[in-house]
């Protein structure tokens, strides 16, 4: 992957015919912005790490709830999705890069488990029965 997304970098919206928050890039839920991003035609989405609704049941599981464990949970939990994407994750963000298509369904798939405890518990005892590691 050439270059690294960061934030505060200008945004362009790339989600033709989306609803105005798309179109703007960003949409929040409950504390955590997820971002579509497209940087000099390099698409992308990224998650700011820590402060979700999930994090707690991420921690009691013995995780650490940064970006390396979404991306854990991404490609454990998504494996069709992840293996099409490349992932650029730091300890304070979760960070995949690919087609827009791609990445609007990925945004779908994580936006139903970053704000329920239960479900990401639900993940992680299915990963770790059958052997998946997370590199958190």
């Amino acid at each position: 992957m050439t270059g690294k997304v960061r934030r505060g970098q200008k945004e362009a919206a790339w989600a033709a015919g989306a609803d105005p928050a798309a179109r703007a890039g960003r949409e929040k839920i409950a504390t955590v912005t997820i971002m579509l991003h497209d940087f000099d035609g390099q698409h992308s989405l990224t998650l700011d790490a820590g402060g979700l609704l999930a994090d707690a049941a991420i921690a009691d599981a013995g995780h650490e709830p940064n970006g390396y464990f979404w991306e854990g949970l991404v490609r454990f939990a998504w494996p069709d999705i992840a293996e099409r994407l490349d992932f650029d994750s730091e300890a304070g963000m979760f960070c995949a890069v690919g087609s827009p298509s791609d990445l609007v369904q990925l945004k779908t798939a994580v936006e139903s488990v970053i704000t329920s405890p239960d479900a990401v518990r639900d993940i992680i005892a299915r990963a770790e029965n059958s052997g998946f590691e997370f590199d958190d």
